[in-house]
């Protein structure tokens, strides 16, 4: 929901970063730049001249795909382990970068205790409808997280689960001794599904690289196997950036496969912000 309950203001013009304040349904800044609230609830801050494609980020099918993934569990024991990191602390904002269609965000919001607002940014509009339906107590913006259309030193927690992010960006929308968490894949991540890609598959590194002005404080390392249907490994397979390399027929291979169990490996690196 989007009400004016935060004595500053919580986004910024894209156009020219004044402040923007909300007037009925639209959120508007002092240079009368207007951005109507969709009527899921969510707030389109891309402006056009900043688009890449005319709809960026994943289409309207890779986002049911991803999200059948997701709602049938497969990384649930992952999505809890990032709510106890997060719970762990006392937080008032926290953002969820590159939220897609605001799974982690739904189970932030169910697991949690501590009661923040909650807030998620992607550059995908389709994506960002679908989680506004779906949580309608958060705020959902498009955005790129090159671009990010909030104040200064807004947030006490940015989550960012396998997504890019602009490190500037992230440093300056974070508070003084703000939190990081970012979620990527351990050594073993989906080392089954890479099998049918790769003829040499590699492990990646056991830490995460941070972004420079944070410290670790805090890893985490969550491994298990899962056993999706075939269709579900497709959908699987579209959420990693190995999925372009999938010809036809290794997506096949991958349908066709007997019984197949993949490992699941992820590394939850917690971090605070040092300096400005």
């Amino acid at each position: 929901m989007h009400q004016p309950d935060d004595p500053i203001a919580c986004y910024v013009c894209p156009l020219c970063t004044a402040p923007l304040q909300l007037n009925q349904k639209s959120y508007v800044c002092e240079n009368n730049h207007r951005f109507d609230l969709a009527k899921e609830g969510y707030l389109n801050l891309l402006p056009v001249q900043f688009k890449h494609s005319a709809e960026p980020g994943d289409n309207k099918q890779m986002m049911q795909a991803r999200r059948e993934f997701l709602e049938a569990g497969y990384y649930e024991p992952m999505a809890k382990a990032v709510a106890m990191m997060i719970d762990a602390n006392q937080l008032k904002h926290l953002l969820d970068l590159g939220c897609g269609e605001g799974y982690y965000s739904r189970k932030i919001e169910g697991f949690c205790a501590n009661k923040m607002k909650l807030h998620g940014v992607d550059i995908a509009k389709f994506a960002i409808a679908a989680a506004a339906k779906k949580q309608p107590n958060a705020r959902f913006i498009v955005a790129s997280s090159n671009r990010l259309p909030y104040a200064d030193q807004y947030f006490d927690f940015v989550l960012r689960v396998f997504a890019p992010s602009n490190d500037d960006e992230l440093k300056r929308v974070l508070k003084a001794s703000g939190f990081l968490l970012t979620v990527t894949p351990g050594p073993r991540h989906l080392w089954q599904l890479k099998e049918f890609i790769y003829a040499e598959v590699k492990e990646h590194a056991l830490e995460s690289e941070l972004p420079q002005g944070f410290a670790r404080i805090d890893s985490q390392r969550i491994s298990y196997k899962i056993a999706p249907n075939p269709q579900q490994r497709i959908a699987l397979l579209q959420m990693t950036p190995f999925a372009w390399r999938a010809n036809e027929s290794v997506q096949q291979a991958i349908k066709d496969a007997a019984e197949l169990e993949i490992e699941t490996d992820f590394i939850l690196t917690l971090a605070v912000k040092t300096a400005l």
